[in-house]
């Protein structure tokens, strides 16, 4: 009976997952098919493979760090480079009484994708437009309170790859009300430092650009809609920039398994305007499979894409 009790107790420390997606669609402006949800050079969204690895470490008085590993091996079905791998998650957290802090690869405190479960959507937040990072390489604190949260990170600045050599992203964020609680969330964001210009792993400059950028977030549920909306202003490479960002879903069948969402994005930057409207749908046809589309339109590019997803998502127990 003791032995099964530890094994119990260490199988339930650890979490593991099998990634898989395939994504294909069509594009107006490249008349012909394409393998991506953004671009060729950005990670979303790609087919491929992947894992995601949790373990907790657990004392007397319960969780005191937490491992998070997550990669993926995509495939690019253009440019020199088939294969990509992708190191999305690789960080520790430590959480003590006062704070959790974290080192590794993680999310940047600043703005809604802070907030956002972006990993394996269609649709997604300013962050992969230029306004952040969805995901960077540093270090972080953040603490929850029963009011909301506040955090703080300095961060590399280079995004997916690690690129060190005066560049950096100093970023905070604090929110009031706990969306699980009361159905609401507000949030206030502000960054500066010198960050590289990049999408996905690729820089899209060799020098770092200064960057100083402030914005307010709102996040609202209320019976099965849900609203996500951002407004951002700064400057990026000294010439000034903004955005204007919506969210809106209604969930559908029994606990939401269909999700229509309509995402408008208005932009300022480099000196113009840019306007971006995507619709979508997320269907869970199977708590391991989920099936997604989305039509999107970018004003800059001239651009009609229209995708198509099938996510699996399993949990394995060794």
């Amino acid at each position: 009976m003791l032995g099964a009790g530890a094994n119990a107790l260490l199988a339930s420390s650890y979490l593991f997952y099998l990634e898989a997606q395939g994504v294909a669609g069509w594009s107006s402006a490249a008349k012909k098919a394409v393998f991506f949800s953004m671009s060729r050079e950005e990670v979303m969204q790609k087919p491929g493979l992947g894992f995601d690895f949790v373990q907790r470490f657990s004392g007397a008085s319960g969780d005191f760090a937490v491992l998070a590993i997550q990669g993926r091996l995509s495939v690019n079905a253009e440019g020199g480079k088939t294969l990509e791998p992708q190191i999305y998650n690789a960080y520790l957290k430590m959480k003590t009484g006062l704070a959790d802090f974290w080192i590794g690869h993680n999310k940047p405190k600043f703005g809604l994708s802070d907030v956002l479960d972006n990993h394996a959507t269609l649709l997604q937040p300013l962050s992969m437009m230029g306004f952040g990072f969805d995901r960077d390489w540093g270090a972080g604190v953040e603490r929850d309170t029963a009011w909301g949260s506040a955090g703080l990170s300095l961060t590399t600045g280079s995004g997916m790859a690690l690129k060190t050599g005066g560049n950096y992203f100093l970023a905070g964020r604090i929110s009031k009300g706990v969306l699980g609680q009361d159905n609401f969330s507000g949030g206030f964001s502000a960054a500066l430092g010198r960050i590289y210009d990049v999408a996905g792993y690729e820089r899209i400059s060799e020098t770092p650009m200064k960057f100083l950028m402030a914005g307010v977030d709102l996040t609202w549920r209320r019976d099965n809609w849900e609203h996500n909306f951002e407004v951002m202003a700064g400057s990026r490479d000294e010439r000034g920039a903004a955005a204007v960002f919506w969210r809106t879903g209604l969930g559908l069948l029994e606990e939401s398994r269909l999700k229509l969402e309509a995402q408008p994005v208005f932009m300022v930057m480099q000196g113009s305007a840019q306007f971006q409207f995507a619709v979508g749908a997320t269907y869970l046809a199977h708590p391991d499979w989920t099936l997604r589309t989305m039509v999107a339109y970018d004003s800059e590019l001239k651009d009609t894409k229209v995708l198509f997803q099938i996510y699996y998502y399993k949990g394995i127990r060794f």
